[in-house]
C-alpha cells in the first residue's frame, strides 16, 4: 500500500508569523514535524507550503517540499495540490499538521493501518481520552462523538454529551469524553470531492472544517491514541514546547 503523507505549512500566521520556522530547541517547527513523520509507515513526506523561506529551509535539510497556490482556504485544499504536483496514484494521503511538532509516529500509522482493510474508509481522523476539565471545557480542543462502529457522529467545540443528570464538575466521572486531534486520511478521490464542497452551516457555526464532510454524507473512521500532543499557535505555546523539549 502506498501511504503519502503531506504537511501544509503556511508562512503567515495571525497570532505567531513565520510558525513553521519558528526554533524549537535547535530544529524548526516543521523540521520536527518533517523527521517525526519520516519515522512512520509512510512511503513519502512532502511540505505544501505558499512561501520560498519555507521551501528552501525545508530542501535545505533534505526534506521534499512542493509550492502551492498562497490562496487556498485550508490546509485540505493545500493538501490536495501538493499531491496532483506529485503526480503519484495513492492509496492514502495523510494530512500532517504542520504546527504538531510533537506528533509521534504511531499516530500516523494507526490512520494508515484502517487504509489497509479490505474496504478501507473513505476518510479517517484520530481521536484521544479527555483526562481533564480544562481539555472537556475548552472551546479550542474540538471534541468527538461516535457511534458504534467508531465512527464519528459530530464534532464540537462544546463537550458532548451534554448530561442533564449531573453537575458540569462529575460529567467526567460518568462519561468517557474523546476530543478531536487534527491528523486526517484519505482516500484521493474523496479528497478530491471535499475540497469542491462549499462551506456547509455547521462548519460555519463551530469553525470545524469536518463538518462540512459530515454533512455532505461523508462517514469518517476514528483511530484512538492516548499519546498527548501538543499544537503550536501562540508564543505560549512555544515555551511550552521548548520546556517540553528541555525535559
Amino acid at each position: 500500500m502506498l501511504a503519502i503523507g503531506i504537511i501544509p505549512a503556511r508562512y503567515a500566521s495571525t497570532r505567531l508569523p513565520g510558525k513553521p520556522l519558528v526554533d524549537l530547541g535547535g530544529q524548526t517547527m516543521i523540521e520536527r514535524v518533517v523527521r517525526q513523520a519520516q519515522k512512520s509507515s509512510l512511503s513519502r513526506v512532502v511540505v505544501a507550503t505558499d512561501d520560498e523561506r519555507i521551501l528552501a529551509h525545508v530542501r535545505g535539510f533534505g526534506g521534499e517540499a512542493v509550492l502551492t497556490d498562497p490562496d487556498h482556504p485550508s490546509g485540505t485544499d493545500r493538501v490536495r495540490d501538493a499531491y496532483e504536483q506529485l503526480g503519484i496514484v495513492a492509496d492514502c494521503i495523510v494530512n500532517i499538521q504542520g504546527d504538531e511538532p510533537f506528533i509521534h509516529p504511531s499516530q500516523i500509522d494507526a490512520l494508515v493501518q484502517l487504509f489497509a482493510a479490505p474496504e478501507p474508509p473513505a476518510l479517517a481522523t484520530l481521536v484521544k481520552p479527555v483526562v481533564s476539565e480544562e481539555e472537556l471545557f475548552s472551546p479550542h480542543l474540538p471534541k468527538v462523538v461516535l457511534d458504534g462502529r467508531g465512527r464519528a457522529l459530530y464534532f464540537s467545540r462544546h463537550p458532548l454529551p451534554y448530561q442533564r443528570q449531573h453537575p458540569e464538575s462529575e460529567w467526567l466521572a460518568h462519561h468517557r469524553y474523546l476530543r478531536h486531534i487534527g491528523l486526517y486520511a484519505y482516500r484521493p478521490d474523496v479528497l478530491r470531492a471535499i475540497t469542491q464542497l462549499p462551506p456547509s452551516p455547521l462548519e460555519l457555526a463551530e469553525s470545524l472544517e469536518q463538518l462540512r464532510w459530515l454533512e455532505a454524507g461523508y462517514a469518517i473512521q476514528t483511530a484512538e491514541t492516548t499519546l498527548q500532543t501538543l499544537g503550536i499557535d501562540t508564543p505560549e505555546d512555544v515555551e511550552r514546547a521548548l520546556r517540553l523539549i528541555k525535559n
